[in-house]
């Protein structure tokens, strides 16, 4: 018996023992629709929510904020426009880097030079 006659035969078989039914259709899309679920909650929800963080910062960064950006650079800022941000990373060494570029906010300015001030004085 050669493998077509018996994949013929296997299939005719599966059909007339009395078939799935209507609800079988349904009931075979059941576990893809529970993985696109799964998926939501586990990976595309949380990866939104910290987008709407990193946005949230990025809208609320300004001057004496002392900042890291993707490359591992850490520097206070001195200037910001709409999509740039000139950092001081050493004296009198200043760079400008894309606003998204900014990854994560080190700590607040103002309270910071605040310290920085009561300690030289």
């Amino acid at each position: 018996m050669n493998w077509v006659t018996m994949a013929h035969a296997m299939g005719t078989a599966g059909q007339s023992g009395g078939g799935q039914g209507a609800g079988g259709g349904l009931a075979a899309f059941v576990p893809l629709i529970l993985m696109v679920v799964i998926f939501y909650f586990l990976l595309i929800r949380p990866q939104q929510k910290r987008q709407k963080e990193h946005r949230m910062m990025l809208q609320n960064l300004r001057k004496g904020d002392v900042v890291l950006t993707q490359g591992g650079i850490q520097g206070r800022i001195t200037g910001l426009t709409d999509s740039v941000v000139t950092l001081e990373i050493a004296d009198k060494v200043r760079v400008k880097v894309q606003r998204g570029y900014i990854a994560g906010l080190v700590s607040r300015g103002e309270a910071k030079e605040k310290e920085e001030d009561e300690e030289k004085a």
